[in-house]
């Protein structure tokens, strides 16, 4: 059974996203570089009468290629190509221009930015070849802010590839987009990951005649 990945499940936005498409009747492909990370967003997933769910629960950093890959394949061995995927890696730190070094800088995009292109070049193929499907990442930064400088390049950098995406397999019925986040992600605020996650639902469930790329919460 066909359903969701997602790659950088966490406590916030990627768990509360796995839920709402379990909800649906979705299997759930979670990945994280934790393995205590996953297997507890697993156990939340499978909470509060969702115990029937079916989640796989993948580690894998996604800074390293072969082990993304390799967890993806994972995934789709259990449930097939996916009706949709959710990139949700970020590396969330204060930095300002001069404060990182060059390597520094470079670790920082591999996270935001690298290990959603190898998801994409994974799985898109495939999802275009049947003809349907969801690519939709999580954004942020609507407004570059000088604090958060590596950020503010990675998610401008993501913003970029979800058109790319579009232009290469939009044609073929895969809906490419993103949800940017504006602020602190915390329950209860302007920025309640149950409410975030209805938005994800949204955007996949959306005819292409209704498609938007870029969703600003």
């Amino acid at each position: 059974m066909s359903g969701l990945v997602l790659v950088g499940v966490g406590p916030g936005i990627g768990t509360a996203v796995a839920r709402r498409f379990v909800r649906e009747g979705m299997s759930v492909g979670l990945i994280a570089r934790s393995e205590a990370t996953v297997k507890a967003a697993a156990v939340k997933v499978a909470a509060d009468g969702l115990a029937g769910a079916d989640v796989l629960p993948v580690t894998a950093d996604v800074t390293d290629e072969t082990a993304l890959r390799a967890a993806l394949d994972r995934v789709v061995e259990a449930y097939g190509v996916p009706d949709v995927v959710v990139y949700n890696a970020a590396l969330i730190q204060p930095d300002r221009i001069g404060d990182l070094t060059a390597r520094q800088h470079l670790d920082a995009w591999a996270v935001n930015v690298v290990g959603a292109i190898t998801t994409a070049a994974h799985l898109a193929p495939a999802m275009a070849e049947r003809g349907s499907g969801s690519f939709l990442i999580t954004g942020g930064m609507p407004v570059p802010k000088p604090a958060y400088a590596s950020l503010s390049i990675g998610k401008a950098g993501v913003r970029t590839l979800v058109t790319l995406l579009d232009q290469q397999y939009g044609a073929a019925g895969v809906h490419a987009a993103s949800v940017t986040v504006s602020g602190g992600v915390a329950p209860g605020s302007a920025w309640d990951p149950d409410d975030l996650a209805n938005h994800y639902w949204r955007l996949h469930t959306q005819t292409p005649a209704e498609w938007i790329h870029e969703l600003v919460i």
